[in-house]
């Protein structure tokens, strides 16, 4: 399985690139939005990449980001998504406006895409929104983010804490979500303001269902 390619830059298609890795060309295909966010030919590129397999064909599918990879895998899984459809999604919303538009149930923002109808918009948002949050989470373990405001810290080892503490969502739980939040591009702040707020409207939210909570509130009212 080729999972990422690193080289050059030899040839930019309509839909595709010719990526040249040590002497060898690679034809990668790419939605409109990653093609746009590429270099110039002759210039390092770098791409993850998802192999398609067919009895008579082999394609490789670029992406930017492994979120956006995972999107891309996600969506194949659902029935009547394929390749052209998932890039289509994908190029019209972005990994970030997916996770968003999934994770939100928004099947108008999925049904934007070119060839996409509001049946198959519609079985996406279904099939896949309990899985985005954990998407959206991918790689939200980060030791430099710090915990929102409100989060409930645990104490240090070997340390009894003399009161009960507040009901809430564990303090990993809204350190995930903030990050999640972040990676799609939310300031630090209104992230923060936002999971701190689910967190305390329900105790019982887990990471994914505290990312949903928080993006509700987050979404444009009216």
């Amino acid at each position: 399985m080729i999972g990422r390619l690193a080289g050059r830059l030899d040839y930019r298609g309509s839909d595709h690139v010719l990526i040249d890795v040590g002497g060898v060309g690679y034809v990668v295909y790419v939605s409109d939005r990653t093609l746009a966010g590429l270099p110039g030919v002759g210039e390092a590129v770098a791409l993850y990449t998802d192999l398609l397999v067919r009895e008579d064909l082999l394609q490789l599918f670029g992406f930017p980001s492994l979120l956006e990879k995972e999107w891309h895998r996600l969506l194949m899984s659902v029935q009547g998504i394929g390749a052209k459809a998932s890039m289509a999604i994908l190029g019209t919303l972005g990994a970030e406006g997916v996770s968003r538009a999934i994770a939100l149930g928004d099947a108008t923002a999925v049904k934007a895409a070119p060839g996409v109808g509001p049946k198959i918009a519609q079985r996406v948002v279904n099939e896949l929104k309990d899985k985005a949050p954990a998407v959206m989470a991918m790689g939200a373990a980060d030791p430099l983010v710090e915990p929102p405001a409100g989060a409930i810290e645990a104490p240090p080892a070997g340390r009894r804490d003399p009161k009960p503490r507040a009901p809430g969502p564990s303090a990993s739980a809204q350190s995930e979500a903030l990050s999640a939040l972040s990676n799609l591009g939310y300031a630090p702040g209104e992230a923060a303001a936002a999971v701190a707020e689910a967190a305390g409207q329900d105790a019982d939210l887990d990471t994914p269902g505290l990312i949903r909570a928080a993006l509700k509130l987050l979404a444009p009212k009216g």
